[in-house]
């Protein structure tokens, strides 16, 4: 069945608002959520929205906490989250990353003690429409094996980069794996086999099961350039953050752990380099060039562009088993489903 966008916003707020979390924590899931939604992540959409009533349910996710800060300079700083939401923790770490750069160019925010975020373009795309760099990196659960072995003991490792331009929408989300973990759970909730050449079982032997998937590991996206990238990532938001790494990692795809992963969020400010519309003039000269030099040339961020346009005018598509899940959480709330979606 397809749903609206609006649709989806009344169910999440609808459930969040059952739960008593404070509206405005409440928009920001619901935003973040629906943002994977319209950019075609739907991996990472209200089709991950069970795993955090789950979390609120066995009280890995705690509404009511309070962000603490730990350490802080002028242009950093390492939040505590406390288990809140990931979207707020995020969001609010996001905002004071911007904040410092307005002051002294970049603004660094390491976060621990957090929780699955969504998608992570969403908080980059809050520092370009700042006309800010923005920039987000998070490590995850054990899903790849290094190079040469079999053990999952790197994340999947997001990264996110956001431009500001004038014309156009420069931005890249991507798992330093070939494949995020959140498209082998949706696939194995669909019933659907994943591609060739992205993941291994817990023997090391290519499968198309996700299943056996999930078991087993995901291959790093590039081989060893991808696995470099995720070991990089690996350090940066779990040492450096005072997070967990590695096998020590939990709580990112199992909502019955305590999350231990770490993010890093950096907004970089141009006009503290140079004069903003010049720079922005300039990397839409840079996209010109690229696109001009053939045809059906796209660039990082014109997929999501074109997704939220479809998406937005046709609704998208949710299966069977998230129908149902998503049924059984509305009426344990005591609220009814079908009269939000019967338009």
């Amino acid at each position: 069945m397809k749903i609206t966008i609006e649709q989806e916003r009344s169910i999440i707020m609808e459930i969040l608002t059952r739960f008593n979390i404070p509206e405005e924590d409440a928009y920001i899931v619901a935003d973040v959520t629906m943002d994977a939604d319209l950019k075609g992540f739907t991996s990472h959409g209200i089709g991950r929205f069970p795993q955090y009533v789950k979390g609120l349910k066995v009280g890995t996710i705690d509404p009511e906490a309070e962000i603490t800060v730990e350490a802080e300079t002028a242009s950093t700083a390492l939040l505590n989250g406390n288990h809140k939401f990931g979207h707020v923790v995020t969001y609010k770490g996001m905002e004071m990353a911007m904040k410092k750069a307005e002051q002294t160019g970049v603004g660094l925010v390491g976060v621990h003690n957090s929780n699955h975020f969504g998608v992570a373009g969403y908080y980059s795309d809050m520092a370009v429409m700042q006309d800010m760099i923005g920039v987000v990196i998070a490590n995850t659960e054990p899903a790849v094996a290094p190079i040469g072995g079999k053990e999952p003991i790197i994340g999947t490792n997001p990264i996110a980069i956001g431009i500001p331009a004038n014309k156009n929408y420069v931005s890249v989300d991507m798992a330093t794996s070939a494949s995020a973990r959140g498209k082998l759970l949706e696939a194995f909730r669909k019933g659907q086999k994943i591609p060739e050449n992205v993941a291994l079982d817990c023997d090391g032997n290519p499968t198309t099961d996700p299943e056996a998937a999930l078991k087993g590991s995901i291959l790093p996206f590039g081989a060893h350039k991808g696995y470099a990238l995720a070991f990089m990532v690996e350090i940066m938001a779990g040492p450096l953050v005072r997070a967990a790494f590695g096998k020590g990692v939990k709580g990112t795809a199992n909502p019955e752990e305590m999350c231990t992963k770490g993010d890093l969020l950096m907004a970089i400010n141009p006009s503290k380099f140079s004069d903003i519309n010049q720079f922005k003039e300039e990397v839409d000269e840079f996209v010109a060039e690229i696109k001009d030099s053939g045809e059906n040339i796209f660039i990082p961020g014109d997929m999501e562009v074109n997704n939220i346009k479809r998406f937005r005018e046709e609704g998208f598509s949710i299966d069977d088993t998230l129908f149902n899940q998503l049924k059984e959480i509305a009426d344990e709330l005591a609220f009814d489903l079908d009269e939000i979606l019967k338009d």
